[in-house]
Protein backbone atom coordinates (compact mmCIF):
# COMPACT_ATOMS: atom_id res chain seq x y z
CA UNK A 1 0.00 0.00 0.00
CA UNK A 2 2.50 2.55 0.56
CA UNK A 3 5.16 1.52 -2.06
CA UNK A 4 1.41 2.46 -4.30
CA UNK A 5 1.16 5.69 -2.55
CA UNK A 6 4.98 6.38 -3.14
CA UNK A 7 4.81 5.74 -6.84
CA UNK A 8 1.66 7.80 -6.64
CA UNK A 9 3.46 10.58 -5.04
CA UNK A 10 6.90 10.62 -7.40
CA UNK A 11 4.20 10.28 -10.57
CA UNK A 12 2.52 13.92 -9.16
CA UNK A 13 5.69 15.39 -8.62
CA UNK A 14 6.92 14.63 -12.17
CA UNK A 15 4.01 15.86 -13.59
CA UNK A 16 4.24 19.45 -11.52
CA UNK A 17 7.68 19.83 -12.33
CA UNK A 18 7.24 18.88 -16.24
CA UNK A 19 4.04 21.00 -16.51
CA UNK A 20 6.02 24.09 -14.17
CA UNK A 21 8.82 23.73 -16.39
CA UNK A 22 6.69 23.97 -19.60
CA UNK A 23 5.27 27.38 -17.78
CA UNK A 24 8.51 28.83 -17.37
CA UNK A 25 9.06 28.46 -21.24
CA UNK A 26 5.56 29.40 -22.34
CA UNK A 27 6.23 33.05 -20.06
CA UNK A 28 9.40 33.57 -21.23
CA UNK A 29 8.58 33.03 -24.86
CA UNK A 30 5.04 35.34 -24.40
CA UNK A 31 7.61 37.93 -22.65
CA UNK A 32 9.65 37.77 -25.81
CA UNK A 33 7.12 38.09 -27.96
CA UNK A 34 5.69 40.63 -26.00
CA UNK A 35 8.51 43.20 -25.86
CA UNK A 36 9.92 42.44 -29.18
CA UNK A 37 7.46 45.03 -31.10
CA UNK A 38 8.57 47.73 -28.76
CA UNK A 39 12.25 47.76 -30.10
CA UNK A 40 12.97 51.07 -32.13
CA UNK A 41 13.73 50.17 -35.72
CA UNK A 42 16.52 51.73 -37.30
CA UNK A 43 16.07 54.64 -40.06
CA UNK A 44 18.03 53.88 -43.06
CA UNK A 45 20.90 56.10 -43.60
CA UNK A 46 20.28 59.09 -45.52
CA UNK A 47 23.66 59.34 -47.29
CA UNK A 48 27.27 58.43 -46.94
CA UNK A 49 29.77 59.71 -44.40
CA UNK A 50 31.44 60.81 -46.89
CA UNK A 51 28.63 62.50 -49.01
CA UNK A 52 28.15 66.24 -48.15
CA UNK A 53 25.10 67.88 -48.23
CA UNK A 54 24.22 70.61 -50.64
CA UNK A 55 21.31 73.31 -50.97
CA UNK A 56 22.24 75.80 -53.89
CA UNK A 57 20.30 78.26 -55.80
CA UNK A 58 18.94 77.08 -59.51
CA UNK A 59 22.02 79.30 -61.27
CA UNK A 60 24.52 77.84 -58.98
CA UNK A 61 23.44 74.19 -59.91
CA UNK A 62 25.42 73.95 -63.82
CA UNK A 63 28.63 75.95 -62.37
CA UNK A 64 28.21 73.15 -58.84
CA UNK A 65 27.86 70.27 -61.59
CA UNK A 66 30.92 71.21 -63.83
CA UNK A 67 33.43 71.29 -60.88
CA UNK A 68 31.66 68.49 -59.61
CA UNK A 69 33.95 65.29 -60.80
CA UNK A 70 37.57 66.91 -60.44
CA UNK A 71 36.72 67.97 -56.22
CA UNK A 72 35.14 64.34 -55.55
CA UNK A 73 38.11 62.53 -57.32
CA UNK A 74 40.35 64.65 -55.24
CA UNK A 75 38.97 64.61 -51.61
CA UNK A 76 36.89 61.38 -52.15
CA UNK A 77 33.82 63.68 -51.02
CA UNK A 78 30.35 62.92 -52.46
CA UNK A 79 28.33 65.98 -53.25
CA UNK A 80 24.64 65.51 -52.60
CA UNK A 81 22.44 68.37 -53.54
CA UNK A 82 19.35 70.21 -53.70
CA UNK A 83 18.77 72.68 -56.43
CA UNK A 84 15.12 75.24 -56.09
CA UNK A 85 14.72 79.02 -56.41
CA UNK A 86 16.95 81.32 -54.63
CA UNK A 87 14.14 81.61 -52.16
CA UNK A 88 12.96 78.47 -51.78
CA UNK A 89 16.59 77.43 -50.57
CA UNK A 90 17.07 80.18 -47.86
CA UNK A 91 13.68 78.87 -46.28
CA UNK A 92 15.09 75.70 -46.10
CA UNK A 93 17.90 77.13 -43.72
CA UNK A 94 15.37 79.22 -42.00
CA UNK A 95 13.02 76.04 -41.29
CA UNK A 96 16.51 74.57 -40.03
CA UNK A 97 16.19 71.49 -42.59
CA UNK A 98 19.40 69.35 -42.71
CA UNK A 99 22.46 70.38 -45.15
CA UNK A 100 26.02 70.82 -44.74
CA UNK A 101 26.75 73.67 -46.93
CA UNK A 102 24.51 76.43 -48.38
CA UNK A 103 24.87 78.56 -50.87
CA UNK A 104 22.36 81.75 -51.06
CA UNK A 105 22.31 84.80 -52.82
CA UNK A 106 22.29 88.02 -50.63
CA UNK A 107 19.90 89.45 -48.27
CA UNK A 108 20.17 86.73 -45.89
CA UNK A 109 19.85 88.65 -42.83
CA UNK A 110 16.86 86.77 -42.17
CA UNK A 111 18.38 83.32 -42.26
CA UNK A 112 21.59 84.32 -40.43
CA UNK A 113 19.01 85.40 -37.64
CA UNK A 114 17.85 81.77 -36.82
CA UNK A 115 21.54 80.84 -35.91
CA UNK A 116 21.21 77.85 -38.21
CA UNK A 117 24.43 78.94 -40.03
CA UNK A 118 27.94 79.31 -39.45
CA UNK A 119 28.58 83.06 -39.88
CA UNK A 120 32.18 82.87 -39.55
CA UNK A 121 31.90 80.25 -42.19
CA UNK A 122 30.49 82.73 -44.52
CA UNK A 123 32.68 83.04 -48.25
CA UNK A 124 32.06 85.27 -51.27
CA UNK A 125 31.49 83.54 -54.08
CA UNK A 126 30.58 85.86 -57.00
CA UNK A 127 28.07 88.38 -58.31
CA UNK A 128 25.03 86.78 -60.42
CA UNK A 129 23.57 89.08 -62.70
CA UNK A 130 20.37 89.62 -64.70
CA UNK A 131 20.52 88.93 -68.29
CA UNK A 132 18.47 88.59 -71.45
CA UNK A 133 18.17 86.06 -73.86
CA UNK A 134 16.72 86.37 -77.63
CA UNK A 135 16.05 83.59 -80.09
CA UNK A 136 19.33 82.37 -81.31
CA UNK A 137 20.40 84.34 -84.32
CA UNK A 138 18.24 87.20 -83.95
CA UNK A 139 19.55 90.82 -84.00
CA UNK A 140 20.43 91.23 -80.52
CA UNK A 141 18.94 94.55 -79.27
CA UNK A 142 21.74 97.14 -77.59
CA UNK A 143 21.27 97.39 -73.83
CA UNK A 144 24.76 99.12 -72.73
CA UNK A 145 22.84 102.37 -71.25
CA UNK A 146 19.61 102.97 -69.45
CA UNK A 147 18.51 104.68 -72.52
CA UNK A 148 18.90 101.89 -74.74
CA UNK A 149 17.42 99.06 -72.75
CA UNK A 150 14.25 100.84 -71.84
CA UNK A 151 13.94 100.95 -75.85
CA UNK A 152 14.67 97.52 -76.31
CA UNK A 153 12.10 96.64 -73.48
CA UNK A 154 9.52 98.51 -75.36
CA UNK A 155 10.25 97.61 -78.49
CA UNK A 156 9.27 94.21 -77.55
CA UNK A 157 5.83 92.67 -78.01
CA UNK A 158 6.26 90.03 -74.93
CA UNK A 159 8.42 89.66 -72.41
CA UNK A 160 8.64 86.94 -70.25
CA UNK A 161 10.63 86.64 -66.67
CA UNK A 162 9.39 85.58 -63.31
CA UNK A 163 6.80 88.56 -61.90
CA UNK A 164 5.34 87.93 -58.91
CA UNK A 165 6.80 84.16 -58.51
CA UNK A 166 7.43 83.27 -54.93
CA UNK A 167 11.19 82.85 -53.83
CA UNK A 168 12.47 84.06 -56.76
CA UNK A 169 14.87 87.14 -56.33
CA UNK A 170 15.47 87.39 -60.26
CA UNK A 171 12.02 88.75 -60.10
CA UNK A 172 12.46 91.18 -57.49
CA UNK A 173 15.55 92.47 -58.94
CA UNK A 174 14.15 92.07 -62.68
CA UNK A 175 11.31 94.54 -61.01
CA UNK A 176 13.10 96.63 -60.10
CA UNK A 177 15.04 97.30 -62.70
CA UNK A 178 12.04 98.08 -64.46
CA UNK A 179 10.76 99.97 -62.27
CA UNK A 180 14.08 101.99 -61.95
CA UNK A 181 13.56 102.23 -66.02
CA UNK A 182 9.90 104.09 -65.24
CA UNK A 183 8.44 101.27 -67.65
CA UNK A 184 6.48 99.26 -65.38
CA UNK A 185 3.10 99.76 -66.62
CA UNK A 186 4.05 99.50 -70.05
CA UNK A 187 5.66 96.14 -69.44
CA UNK A 188 3.03 94.52 -67.23
CA UNK A 189 1.00 93.99 -70.53
CA UNK A 190 3.54 92.65 -72.00
CA UNK A 191 4.79 89.60 -69.85
CA UNK A 192 4.01 86.05 -70.59
CA UNK A 193 5.14 82.70 -68.95
CA UNK A 194 7.52 80.24 -70.52
CA UNK A 195 11.13 81.84 -69.72
CA UNK A 196 13.43 81.14 -72.18
CA UNK A 197 11.97 77.94 -73.91
CA UNK A 198 8.90 80.17 -74.74
CA UNK A 199 11.73 82.27 -76.69
CA UNK A 200 12.93 79.22 -78.88
CA UNK A 201 9.23 78.79 -79.63
CA UNK A 202 9.09 82.25 -81.00
CA UNK A 203 5.93 82.97 -78.52
CA UNK A 204 7.79 85.59 -76.61
CA UNK A 205 10.59 88.38 -77.80
CA UNK A 206 12.69 87.82 -74.77
CA UNK A 207 12.91 86.83 -71.73
CA UNK A 208 15.07 88.26 -68.56
CA UNK A 209 16.66 85.85 -65.96
CA UNK A 210 19.88 85.51 -63.73
CA UNK A 211 22.64 84.74 -66.70
CA UNK A 212 23.65 81.50 -64.97
CA UNK A 213 19.95 80.13 -65.53
CA UNK A 214 19.81 81.12 -69.42
CA UNK A 215 21.49 77.93 -70.96
CA UNK A 216 19.21 76.75 -73.66
CA UNK A 217 21.61 76.13 -77.13
CA UNK A 218 18.14 77.70 -78.71
CA UNK A 219 18.88 81.40 -77.50
CA UNK A 220 21.77 84.20 -77.55
CA UNK A 221 22.81 85.81 -74.02
CA UNK A 222 22.51 89.54 -74.44
CA UNK A 223 24.22 91.67 -71.19
CA UNK A 224 25.28 92.65 -68.66
CA UNK A 225 22.77 95.40 -67.72
CA UNK A 226 23.66 99.02 -67.12
CA UNK A 227 25.05 98.98 -63.53
CA UNK A 228 22.61 102.48 -63.16
CA UNK A 229 19.43 100.12 -62.96
CA UNK A 230 20.53 96.81 -62.59
CA UNK A 231 22.20 94.80 -59.31
CA UNK A 232 23.75 91.48 -59.34
CA UNK A 233 22.72 89.29 -56.57
CA UNK A 234 25.56 88.40 -54.49
CA UNK A 235 26.38 85.06 -53.76
CA UNK A 236 28.19 83.51 -51.04
CA UNK A 237 28.79 80.17 -49.46
CA UNK A 238 27.60 79.11 -45.60
CA UNK A 239 28.15 76.04 -43.68
CA UNK A 240 25.62 74.99 -41.44
CA UNK A 241 25.65 75.76 -37.51
CA UNK A 242 24.84 72.40 -37.22
CA UNK A 243 26.95 70.17 -40.33
CA UNK A 244 26.80 66.01 -39.77
CA UNK A 245 29.83 66.33 -42.23
CA UNK A 246 32.01 69.64 -41.52
CA UNK A 247 35.02 68.55 -42.63
CA UNK A 248 33.27 67.91 -45.96
CA UNK A 249 31.22 70.92 -46.07
CA UNK A 250 34.40 73.02 -45.44
CA UNK A 251 36.70 71.10 -47.73
CA UNK A 252 33.73 71.62 -50.28
CA UNK A 253 33.24 75.34 -49.75
CA UNK A 254 36.62 76.03 -50.14
CA UNK A 255 37.40 74.28 -53.37
CA UNK A 256 34.37 76.74 -54.59
CA UNK A 257 36.59 79.58 -54.04
CA UNK A 258 39.97 78.16 -55.64
CA UNK A 259 40.77 79.69 -58.93
CA UNK A 260 39.40 76.40 -60.73
CA UNK A 261 36.27 77.09 -59.93
CA UNK A 262 36.34 80.91 -60.47
CA UNK A 263 36.95 80.11 -64.29
CA UNK A 264 33.70 78.06 -63.77
CA UNK A 265 32.03 80.90 -62.74
CA UNK A 266 33.19 83.27 -65.13
CA UNK A 267 32.17 80.95 -68.55
CA UNK A 268 28.74 80.59 -66.89
CA UNK A 269 28.39 84.11 -66.59
CA UNK A 270 28.85 84.19 -62.74
CA UNK A 271 31.29 87.27 -61.77
CA UNK A 272 33.64 85.50 -59.81
CA UNK A 273 34.72 87.08 -55.88
CA UNK A 274 38.28 88.95 -55.67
Amino acid sequence: MLDEISRRMIVKRRIFTGMSFLGIVLLLAGGLAWTAPRQPQQAPAAGGAMDIVLIAPTGAKMSVTQLAPAFEAKTGYKINGTYAASGAIKKKVIDAEAFDLSILLVPIDDALATGNLDKASLKPLGSVPIAIAIKKGSPKPDVSSPESLKQALLAAKSVSYPHGAAGALSAVLIDDMITKLGIMDQILPKIKPGGTGAVVKGDVDLAIAFQPEINDPGVDIVGPMPAAVSTPASMVGVISAHPKNAAGAKALLDYLATPAAKAVYKSMGIVPAS
